[in-house]
């Protein structure tokens, strides 16, 4: 049900348009992009989760910015929240079933400019089941260069899906009303990706 993370870290395409030139290739930094999760747990709190191992790339024209494009991967597996036996359980056929579905995967069919933001639309394809999802991209920064001369840019973008619409139906009812897990997962990503090419010094 994490999989929602997968969506959001595909934001990173919107962040291509502001780059200043025309048709460069932009790669996840995976080290310092957070994509996060959280879902209803017996109608009284809220769990979170990360999943930690992500790849990508985004390539984009600074003349034509919604025609850029963006992949992204998420090694489904690396779903973590903080508890062991529960995410052993996340890896099962009863949610991601890992074994079969090893990645998400996340390919743009459009980019809108949205007010001072940005809207991504694209697959998602998850658990075997591909859907579309809209992304809110946000906080999109200006290229900036770091210590060792590589082109860095950042954004945050968030977006909600429903885990029943990808065949993850798992729940238990509770005696006193209620489920155990809800079907909502909002997804929250905070994304830096590297110019390809820039060679580190």
């Amino acid at each position: 049900m994490k999989l929602r993370a997968a969506i959001a870290v595909a934001a990173f395409a919107c962040l291509v348009p502001v780059a200043g030139r025309a048709a460069d290739t932009y790669e996840i930094d995976a080290a310092h992009t957070s994509v996060q999760f959280s879902v209803r747990h017996m109608m009284i709190s809220n769990v979170r989760g990360e999943f930690t191992k992500l790849s990508g790339t985004a390539t984009g024209d600074v003349a034509n910015p919604t025609a850029a494009s963006v992949e992204a991967t998420i090694d489904a597996a690396s779903i973590d929240t903080r508890n062991e036996k529960r995410d052993e359980h996340l890896r099962t056929p009863d949610f991601l079933d890992t074994a079969k579905f090893p990645t998400i995967t996340f390919k743009s069919t459009k980019v809108e400019k949205a007010g001072d933001a940005w809207k991504l639309t694209g697959d998602l394809t998850m658990h075997g089941v591909t859907k579309p999802v809209v992304l809110d991209v946000t906080n999109v920064t200006a290229p900036t260069k770091d210590p060792w001369g590589n082109t860095r840019i950042g954004a945050s973008a968030t977006t909600k899906i429903n885990r029943q619409d990808f065949g993850i139906v798992f729940n238990k009812t509770l005696d006193g009303g209620g489920v155990l897990v809800g079907d909502e997962l909002a997804i929250t990503v905070d994304v830096e990706v590297m110019k390809k090419g820039d060679a580190a010094k």
